[in-house]
């Protein structure tokens, strides 16, 4: 049980770290790199703690319920490969963090920073530690969108702009496909856990939708991992600050892709269509990424593309499968992240030290940054595959692994020549690094004076430049061991165990390296002159580029084609938008239930009173001629729709559902309000509709009639269909029955909502607040029409009308209202569980006590005697909810399992208690706050609309002075 509590702390913590994180002031520079680097530190230590198990070939599970009807169930797993991969992520994430913390300027917003940072590390952790393939799922999505956030970190930065959203619908895109292919292999496996899926290869490469779900499957893991043809997303990432390349692009995102083409390679790998595709496009990868490395005049840009050509080295070899060949792509994938790590911190420096990443501005470093021009030039020769240094190891055994035969195709014959010849433009590359930015004269024009880098900033890259050369070294005692488990853990037990050694004699693999090596050499001395004044890439890439080609794509699917599209079909008006809705909705309708539709003979309906009927005419009545009135008076439309409104109220009421009286009753008094407020903004009606020029006004209403016709009869007969069919299952029966021993209340609808039901209203809520912070933003750029803007003459007519308004609704009242209604509200919330109220009920009545305010008095007064605070209202609102809902894991129980007994008060006895009222009291702060924060964007607009009043005065009697 511990264990699996430290691997649930393992996987949430980042998480917590990240909302922590959020609450710290922008200044809290020291304070958040601290947090972030406590938490990666104590996963670290976590990890450790579980190496014992690892070793002995264990694996560590946690399974916290969630849905199990649908085995959506979020469970974690730690094996061998895991382990080693979780642990590479958190050491390169405290080196990141460490180096950001000299990098970064003051000015940037650090806590903001580092919660981002924390929150990618935690969806990482995710990925990694995932026991259900539905929730690794949604851990990949989360990647795509912290990295979107911490790829556009500058905003205001076009180039970080355009580089995180193209990163995002790349990556985006390929998720899309990876669900498809998760939900394809649940069905076919018939389970979704994770160990079921990889026991269950036989069965999926069997089955006749293979083929489909592995091309769905290698979409999603291509694009994440940068592959050819979605590779141009990383490059326009560098646009990114340098530690976040160093994280996102080194041991991180790109990794992901790889990690899962590894983790799934016995259950998804091992025919023809696999090698085939993975090893042929890591392979087209490997040698494009190398080949436009070189002409790179940006840094950073040399190192995306050199990131390119390794993901491709290691796609290949997930490619080939195999101990040897998995053995080798864990192996690359950990030297890769040492040696990348260290050399984009290195291009942070020379871009903070020197002002500029263009290397033909660049020269001659050597000479006055001594120490980081050593630690560069070695991860670099790393980076080279150069002999004695980590890289050369891994990059050894792909050689090995390319000369292996596989199956005698003519790509299985073409691997050895292409491997030789990516790794000679990786030679070639790397020299241009290292000569063209550290040797050669010094540059007298640098936007900077050259000079070392703090301490901070170059520590990490010692590190990891460390572990390049003792690596290099000692590969058999100290990564050996960890990569053989990681080996093990995703091809079986019976993987045999695979020895590291500098020295394997003259072969093959290590003719290859040195041809690589000597071919790259010559390849740099003969473009060394040219290139500088090339473009950046090679003159056959330079008029066909994917990053050109999808440009093209975004324009004409995001602008184009939609335009002309809106253009043809569409309109910007709301009257025709609606008409195209319902029409829509009654043509499916009918289609779907044409043929196959009855109504039962034996209704169950009964005759209903006179008086019912009576309140039912006048609810038509007030329906019809606010509908009437639309056209005429929108203020008396209005109030004959608060009529109809209130006839529903008393229908509930009549029909036993107190429940939803007091709701609809509630929200009649709010919308109507809002509406009032929201009405003296609009335009003034114009009797000629432009979209129906052509048409007569009486025609266009018979028009409109019979579609509302229409509409509502379909709804009626629907019901009608409904109510009088026999029931065979009555569920509210079983709701009558269970409420009380359950969910511990008698109030059946509430117990629904907080309890049996609670994941839908949980969602509900988070709709609620997504649509308020839209209408607050929305309303922020609202400007009034001129014409609904008062002139003066309007201004005094307006007074007098509220003179006259506050004879009937004096505003005294309505501001002693504010304390009976916030008792109201306490009422509605304190009883809810039992009688009619809740959470819902009580949020809208506290939300009418602020209205109420705001309609006696104005803006100002109201802001400056109540502070409200409505969005930090909705943020705790929607905390509340989620721990709640959490608290439940902790005792091993579904997402938002509610708990109920009775509690012994002192003097008043047995009360009943439920965990089910912290659930309701997160939805009323939701439901109060999104209600206040919709009025006061909506009030606001009468100071703008005073300020505007105020403008043209000012102009008037500037005019009459002058």
């Amino acid at each position: 049980m511990a264990e699996q509590n430290l691997l649930t702390i393992l996987a949430l913590a980042p998480f917590a770290a990240s909302l922590l994180l959020l609450t710290y002031p922008h200044n809290a520079l020291r304070a958040a790199a601290w947090t972030s680097g406590l938490t990666l530190t104590a996963g670290l230590l976590i990890l450790l703690g579980f190496r014992d198990l690892i070793q002995s070939g264990e694996s560590v599970r946690a399974n916290i319920q969630w849905i199990p009807s649908l085995q959506l169930n979020i469970s974690f797993r730690l094996d061998g490969f895991s382990w080693l991969f979780a642990a590479l992520v958190l050491c390169i994430g405290i080196l990141v963090v460490i180096y950001a913390r000299s990098y970064m300027d003051g000015q940037d917003r650090m806590p903001r920073f580092y919660a981002l940072l924390m929150a990618f590390t935690g969806a990482m952790q995710g990925i990694l530690l995932s026991g259900n393939i539905l929730i690794l799922v949604v851990f990949w999505e989360l990647t795509s969108i912290v990295s979107f956030l911490l790829i556009g970190f500058w905003h205001q930065s076009a180039a970080a702009r355009d580089g995180a959203r193209t990163a995002l619908l790349i990556t985006a895109l390929g998720g899309l496909g990876l669900l498809l292919s998760m939900l394809l292999i649940g069905y076919i496996v018939g389970s979704y856990d994770l160990e079921q899926v990889l026991a269950s290869g036989d069965v999926i490469r069997s089955h006749h939708l293979y083929e489909v779900t592995l091309v769905l499957f290698l979409l999603g893991a291509f694009t994440k991992s940068a592959q050819f043809p979605f590779h141009f997303w990383l490059p326009g990432a560098m646009a990114a600050p340098t530690p976040v390349s160093a994280y996102l692009h080194s041991a991180t995102m790109v990794k992901a892709g790889v990690f899962l083409l590894i983790r799934f390679e016995p259950a998804l790998g091992r025919t023809p269509e696999w090698f085939y595709i993975v090893a042929g496009v890591g392979m087209l990868t490997l040698l494009t990424g190398a080949v436009i490395s070189l002409f790179r005049h940006d840094l950073k840009g040399l190192l995306a593309y050199s990131t390119i050509s390794h993901l491709g080295l290691i796609t290949a070899l997930a490619g080939f499968g195999g101990p040897a060949a998995i053995f080798a792509a864990i192996f690359h994938i950990c030297n890769h992240a040492a040696f990348k790590a260290s050399l984009f911190m290195t291009a942070g420096i020379i871009d903070h030290e020197t002002g500029t990443r263009d290397m033909r501005k660049l020269g001659g470093l050597i000479r006055v940054m001594p120490v980081t021009a050593v630690l560069a030039i070695v991860a670099t020769a790393a980076m080279a595959g150069l002999p004695l240094l980590n890289g050369f190891l891994s990059k050894e055994m792909f050689f090995a692994e390319a000369v292996e035969w596989h199956d005698g195709t003519w790509l299985d014959d073409a691997l050895p020549y292409l491997a030789v010849v990516a790794g000679a433009f990786s030679v070639a590359y790397s020299w241009r690094l290292i000569v063209t930015v550290f040797f050669g004269p010094t540059p007298t024009d640098l936007p900077k004076t050259p000079h070392e880098p703090p301490n901070a900033m170059r520590l990490p890259v010692a590190f990891l430049v460390a572990v390049c050369v003792i690596v290099g070294i000692l590969p058999a005692i100290t990564i050996e061991p960890a990569l053989n488990i990681a080996t093990r853990a995703v091809i079986g037990p019976g993987a045999p165990a695979v020895h590291i050694a500098i020295w394997h004699g003259i072969n093959g693999p290590l003719l290859m390296s040195v041809i690589a090596i000597l071919v790259g050499t010559y390849l740099f001395l003969a473009t060394a002159r040219s290139i500088p004044f090339g473009p950046e890439g090679p003159p056959i890439f330079h008029h066909l580029r994917a990053a050109k080609i999808y440009d093209w794509l975004e324009l004409q699917f995001s602008w184009r084609w939609p335009r002309a599209i809106f253009k043809r079909i569409s309109t910007e008006q709301l009257q025709p938008q609606l008409r195209v809705l319902v029409l829509t909705a009654l043509l499916f309708a009918v289609a779907s239930l044409w043929g196959s539709f009855n109504i039962s003979n034996t209704p169950r309906l009964h005759q209903p009173p006179p008086a019912f009927l009576l309140m039912w005419t006048v609810g038509a009545a007030c329906a019809m001629f606010a509908a009437w009135q639309a056209k005429y008076h929108r203020f008396a439309a209005l109030v004959s729709l608060g009529g109809a409104g209130l006839i529903t109220c008393l229908t509930f009421a009549w029909l036993s559902a107190p429940d939803l009286a007091v709701t609809q009753l509630l929200v009649e008094v709010v919308t109507t309000v809002l509406l009032l407020l929201g009405l003296r903004w609009l335009p003034k009606r114009r009797e000629e509709i432009a979209e129906d020029k052509l048409l007569p006004a009486k025609i266009r209403r018979f028009r409109d009639f019979i579609i509302a016709l229409a509409g509502g009869t379909g709804i009626a007969v629907l019901a009608y269909a409904i109510m009088t069919r026999p029931l065979v299952i009555n569920i509210g029966d079983w709701f009558l029955g269970n409420a009380y021993y359950e969910g511990g209340g008698t109030n059946v609808v509430n117990v629904i909502l907080v309890d049996f039901r609670a994941f839908d209203t949980y969602g509900e809520i988070c709709v609620l607040a997504i649509v308020a912070l839209t209408v607050y933003a929305l309303l922020r750029r609202f400007r009034p029409s001129a014409e609904s803007v008062e002139t003066p003459a309007q201004q005094m007519q307006t007074s007098a009308q509220n003179a006259t308004d506050y004879l009937y609704v004096p505003s005294v009242i309505m501001l002693w209202m504010f304390p009976v209604l916030i008792l109201v509200s306490a009422y509605f919330f304190f009883r809810g569980h039992d009688l009619p109220g809740g959470g819902f009920a009580a949020g809208v009545t506290m939300a009418i006590a602020f209205l109420v305010q705001y309609l006696a008095t104005n803006v100002r007064w109201v802001e400056a005697r109540i502070t409200v605070l409505p969005i930090r209202w909705m943020g705790f609102g929607l905390l509340i909810a989620t721990a709640t809902g959490l608290g439940a894991w902790i005792f091993g129980y579904p997402f938002l399992t509610a708990y109920a007994q009775y509690v012994h008060l002192p003097v008043i006895g047995q009360v009943p208690a439920a965990t089910a009222m912290l659930f309701d009291l997160g939805v009323f702060a939701l439901v109060m706050g999104a209600t206040v924060l919709m009025l006061v964007a909506i009030a606001h607009q009468s100071l703008r609309a005073n300020r505007l009043r105020e403008i043209e005065e000012e102009k008037a009697d500037k005019k009459e002075a002058a």
